[in-house]
């Protein structure tokens, strides 16, 4: 199985992405947000018991993709503070010790072109963040970041100018996936 890391400060484009990306491939789409939002209904975001069954969550996704043979999974990611830091390591432990393998690909953008997309109404249906100023406020306080360094290749696109079907041919072209996986 291949999973396509797909990460990114929020509203860059990661789910418009995504869908194109497993539509192309022929992979299933995890999105992030759905973890967030199941485990959040429950416990307060960056508690305790919800870090760790979101991390449980998505590691138990990946195993069992895995193992039940998937060609392939995308999965959207915004790298941030309640996130332990030996996460990546687990989700190359889990998909890797089953013979599969962690792609990872960086959504960039230009920044009046990251603050028009926040705003989108669309960003509503999931819950996620809209507020210029609160990216903002949770980057400079270190809360949302990038990492310095990734454990593997990052491909990294500026989507500033492509729609989410050339951005998601340019990632498949790039990590040689095939259409229909």
């Amino acid at each position: 199985m291949k999973l396509i890391f797909l990460h990114g400060l929020p509203g860059v484009g990661k789910l418009t992405v995504a869908r194109e990306l497993a539509r192309l491939a022929g992979y299933k789409l995890f999105h992030n947000h759905l973890t967030v939002d199941l485990v959040g209904s429950v416990f307060e975001f960056g508690s305790a018991p919800f870090v760790e069954l979101r991390e449980q969550t998505w590691l138990a996704v990946f195993r069992r993709a895995a193992e039940e043979g998937l060609p392939g999974l995308v999965f959207t990611f915004v790298f941030e503070r309640t996130v332990r830091d030996e996460f990546i390591g687990r989700v190359l432990g889990e998909v890797e010790s089953r013979g599969g393998e962690v792609l990872f690909a960086e959504l960039t953008c230009r920044r009046d072109v990251l603050e028009g997309r926040l705003t989108d109404a669309s960003r509503a249906q999931f819950g996620k963040l809209r507020s210029v100023e609160f990216l903002d406020e949770l980057v400079s306080g270190g809360r949302i970041y990038r990492p310095g360094a990734l454990p593997r290749p990052n491909f990294v696109l500026d989507t500033t100018e492509l729609g989410p079907a050339e951005a998601a041919e340019r990632i498949a072209e790039h990590y040689g996936l095939a259409s229909g996986g």
